[in-house]
């Protein structure tokens, strides 16, 4: 009986200890979910941001949920995604859902990217809203509602030419963003408008857009993603009077803000060059500066030199001094120069400046051979030499004609005693090689039978020539 009830004992307290060791995770999965659910409750129940009172740029989502407050009027957040995704999808306080594809039917403007969406609501439902999609962990909802940019104005005098760095930032409802995603959604610009003063240069100029604001650490940004961005322009363009507009353009809205008139002046360099008359000489080259604007004792020049046949020699000038800026160009061709130089100096009133100067050519010319200067007397003297050679040349002439006919003659006489004899010759052989010949005497003439022996019955010229002939008896 003992050995049962002490049995039964031992079942018992394994059994209590198993179902003890079961209940203890399910009531910390309990407790657990009921802190969420507390937090989740805390964050719902207090309003994320309130506009015209303390207002924050980046607020981070708790399980991709915010809030709206009951003051908002209109509302405009930006929502960051992984890169490729879909559009997100917004959850109302009561359940309904908005879609990229339907927000023209909910009166909503709704602009989505690769990367992010920007989404403006007026009249928002106030409470608890949340965002569904691929959200990136670290996105934060912007909620926009006084974007600006915030810069230096530029300098009241600036050089046409000068290379300006320029720096700026971005605050919302005047707090600073820096929230580094945010820079690829808005775009910062610095343009420059004419004031049409028909007294300057630019007059009737259309507007110039002389700089965009990068924060990529390019250029002279000097840290990517530090909230600072920095515009860097160079002003190539007419000189005058304009009016500098900073501009924010966003997918949805722009700001701009217009800064005081500038005056923008010529750029101050003035360069020139003294040719060689020398094949092996130098040309001087000399910078000056308009001198009631730039300090000439802080003036550097870098530049370089291209050669009429496409050589670049680099130079650079660093004499700090008051005097003009020289420097020796040998003459190395004949054919067109190219200058190209890079200013730096402070202004009269002590402001840095970087100074890209326009191109600078000019053309040395090979020298055409000067005639010396001549004496009178010696121009007499070449006078009557010449009128000698002239004379002496008509007697040539006249001797050479003289001897040109004499030869002519000669040559005539020749050809005619030649024809003389010729003829004669001619004749005298006709004559010998005639078989019958004329009577003069009108007298009959018997001519002695050939020999039928003979083997002269056919004979040549010369063997007629020589061929004795026979006696002729002449009958009365």
């Amino acid at each position: 009986m003992l050995k049962q009830v002490v049995a039964a004992l031992i079942l018992w307290f394994f059994t209590y200890i198993s179902l003890s060791v079961q209940a203890t995770p399910q009531s910390m999965q309990d407790g657990a979910q009921s802190s969420v659910d507390r937090d989740i409750s805390q964050v719902d129940d207090s309003p994320l941001t309130q506009l015209g009172s303390e207002y924050h740029n980046g607020i981070e989502l708790l399980q991709n949920r915010f809030r709206i407050d009951y003051e908002v009027k209109e509302i405009t957040m930006i929502f960051f995604r992984e890169f490729g995704s879909a559009p997100i999808v917004l959850v109302r306080p009561d359940g309904s859902k908005l879609f990229q594809s339907r927000a023209d039917e909910e009166n909503i403007f709704w602009f989505d990217s690769s990367t992010y969406d920007m989404i403006s609501i007026k009249n928002p439902t106030p409470g608890p809203w949340q965002a569904v999609g691929q959200i990136t962990p670290e996105s934060r909802v912007m909620v926009i509602s006084d974007l600006a940019l915030n810069a230096d104005a530029l300098p009241k005098i600036i050089f046409s030419g000068e290379i300006l760095k320029q720096t700026a930032y971005l605050t919302n409802d005047g707090v600073p963003i820096d929230y580094t995603a945010f820079r690829d959604v808005v775009e910062l610009t610095i343009s420059l408008a004419s004031t049409n003063n028909p007294n300057y240069n630019n007059f009737g100029a259309k507007t110039e857009i002389i700089a965009f604001f990068e924060d990529n650490g390019k250029g002279m940004d000097e840290r990517p993603l530090d909230g600072i961005f920095t515009g860097q322009f160079n002003l190539a363009i007419a000189d005058g009077e304009w009016i500098p507009t900073f501009t924010v353009t966003t997918p949805m809205f722009s700001r701009e803000h217009v800064d005081p008139n500038i005056m923008l002046l010529a750029n101050p360099i003035k360069v020139n060059v003294e040719l060689s008359d020398s094949a092996n000489g130098h040309h001087k080259l000399t910078v000056d500066a308009m001198r009631e604007h730039v300090d000439m004792s802080t003036l550097l020049i870098d530049g370089k030199v291209r050669f009429p046949n496409g050589d670049i020699q680099n130079f650079s000038i660093t004499d700090m001094s008051a005097n003009i800026r020289e420097y020796l160009i040998v003459n190395y061709d004949y054919g067109v120069y190219r200058v190209k130089l890079t200013a730096y100096g402070n202004t009269i009133q002590g402001r840095e400046f970087i100074l890209d100067v326009p191109e600078y050519t000019f053309l040395s010319e090979e020298p055409e051979p000067v005639a010396a200067a001549v004496d009178p007397s010696e121009i007499m003297s070449e006078t009557e030499q010449i009128e000698d050679e002239q004379k002496a040349l008509s007697e040539q002439a006249m001797l050479e004609d003289e001897k040109n006919m004499s030869t002519s003659t000669l040559v005539s006489l020749i050809a005619g005693i030649n024809l003389f004899l010729l003829i004669v010759g001619g004749g005298l052989i006709w004559w010998l090689t005639l078989d019958k010949k004329s009577n003069l005497k009108f007298k009959r003439k018997y001519k002695a039978p050939e020999d039928e022996n003979s083997t002269d019955k056919k004979m040549g010229l010369f063997a007629k020539l020589f061929k004795r002939k026979p006696k002729v008896t002449i009958v009365e």
